[in-house]
C-alpha cells in the first residue's frame, strides 16, 4: 500500500515522500481502517521538521498523520462496536501514527462512527481539533454566560472552540486578522477582534475564561485580563503538573514567572496535552448531526498532492482544515 512518510528531519518538501509499504495486520482489539481522508495538524509537519524530537521519537521511515475517516474493512477477534463497512473517524493515538496511508490499524477503543450527515474529508478534520477544544474547556470548567477569549479564531482548534463554547452558552470574544473576520463572525462570536486594528487586551477584560492557543508572551499575557478566581487553559503555554506526567517529564516545576501570575490573581492555570477519546468523538457526531458544530475545510488536496498541501497548512494561510482526500 501507498503512505505518505517521514523519511528524515528537514525541510517539508525533502523530509516528506510517498512510499509502498506494507498493508498492517490486525490485533484483536483493533480495526483496519480503508483511508478516505486525513486531515492535517500543525503537529505533523513539526514532527517532520525535527522540532518535536524530544518530545515524541519516530523510527524513520514513519507514516505521517493522526486524523483519519474511512471505513472498516477488518476488525480484530475482541472487537465488538463495529462491523466490516462501518464509516468511522478518530484522531488515532501516538503509537498508531500514520493515517495518511491508503489503510491505518487503529485501536477499536478510540474509534467512532463518523457524523452521518457530513462528509469523509469534512469528518476528517474534527477529531484532533474537536477533542482538543472539548478538553481545555471542559478543564476550564466552561457554563453558560461565561465570558471567554478563544484565541486565533481562524484556526482549526479555534474555530472549532468557537462553536463548542456558543453551544454552551458562553459569550464569545476571538481574535483574527481583517481578511477572516466575516467568516469567524458566522461562527456565532459574540465580539471578532480584529488584531491588525484592535488590542484584544483593550476589548476583552474581567473574563472568565481565556483560552490560550498561542503560546509565547500570549500565555502571560492572559493574566492581564483573566478575572480574579478565572481560568487561563492553554495548549500551547509551558505545561502544568497534570500535563507534565503524562508527557513523561519528571521532576517538573511551573516557570517561577507563571507562578506568581497564578498566585498574584488567584488564578487557575491549566494545560491540555490532548488524549485519543471515542466518547467525545460520540459527542461531536451529535453535536455536527444537530447542527450546532460546521466542519470548517480551507482546501482538500489529492493523495498525490500531499507533500503540497503540508507546505500550505505551514504557511499558517489555511481558514479552517487542510484535507487530503483518497476517495
Amino acid at each position: 500500500m501507498k503512505a505518505l512518510q517521514i523519511v528524515k528531519y528537514g525541510e517539508i518538501k525533502d523530509s516528506l515522500s510517498i512510499n509502498e509499504i506494507d498493508k498492517p495486520s490486525v490485533k484483536p482489539n483493533e480495526i483496519l481502517v480503508e483511508v478516505k481522508a486525513a486531515s492535517l495538524n500543525p503537529i505533523d509537519y513539526k514532527m517532520a521538521e525535527g522540532h518535536l524530537k524530544e518530545l515524541v521519537s519516530l523510527k524513520l521511515s514513519a507514516t505521517i498523520g493522526f486524523d483519519v475517516s474511512g471505513v472498516v474493512v477488518e476488525k480484530g477477534a475482541d472487537v465488538s462496536d463495529f462491523e466490516i463497512g462501518d464509516e468511522i473517524y478518530s484522531r488515532v493515538p501516538h503509537e498508531q501514527m500514520g493515517t495518511v496511508a491508503e489503510f491505518v490499524i487503529i485501536n477499536a477503543d478510540k474509534v467512532a462512527k463518523k457524523p452521518e450527515n457530513i462528509s469523509f474529508e469534512e469528518a476528517s478534520g474534527l477529531p484532533l481539533t474537536g477533542i482538543t477544544a472539548i478538553q481545555a474547556l471542559e478543564k476550564a470548567g466552561l457554563k453558560k454566560d461565561d465570558r471567554i477569549l478563544i484565541h486565533a479564531g481562524s484556526g482549526g482548534v479555534g474555530s472549532f472552540a468557537i462553536q463548542y463554547a456558543k453551544a454552551n452558552g458562553a459569550i464569545v470574544y476571538t481574535t483574527t486578522s481583517t481578511k477572516n473576520v466575516d467568516w469567524v463572525k458566522a461562527l456565532g462570536a459574540d465580539r471578532v477582534i480584529d488584531y491588525k486594528k484592535e488590542d484584544y487586551k483593550e476589548v476583552a477584560n474581567n473574563l472568565d475564561i481565556v483560552f490560550d492557543t498561542l503560546g509565547d508572551d500570549y500565555t502571560f499575557d492572559a493574566f492581564e485580563i483573566i478575572k480574579e478566581g478565572g481560568t487561563v487553559t492553554s495548549i500551547v503555554g509551558p505545561p502544568d503538573e497534570e500535563s507534565a506526567k503524562i508527557m513523561g517529564i519528571k521532576d517538573y516545576k511551573l516557570p517561577e514567572q507563571l507562578s506568581n501570575l497564578i498566585e498574584e490573581k488567584s488564578v487557575a492555570y491549566k494545560h491540555t496535552w490532548m488524549q485519543p477519546n471515542a466518547a467525545q468523538l460520540k459527542e461531536i457526531k451529535k453535536m455536527v448531526e444537530d447542527g450546532d458544530i460546521k466542519p470548517i475545510v480551507d482546501l482538500i488536496y489529492s493523495f498525490e498532492d500531499g507533500v503540497d498541501a503540508y507546505e500550505y497548512l505551514a504557511t499558517g494561510r489555511a481558514q479552517g482544515k487542510v484535507i487530503i482526500s483518497l476517495s
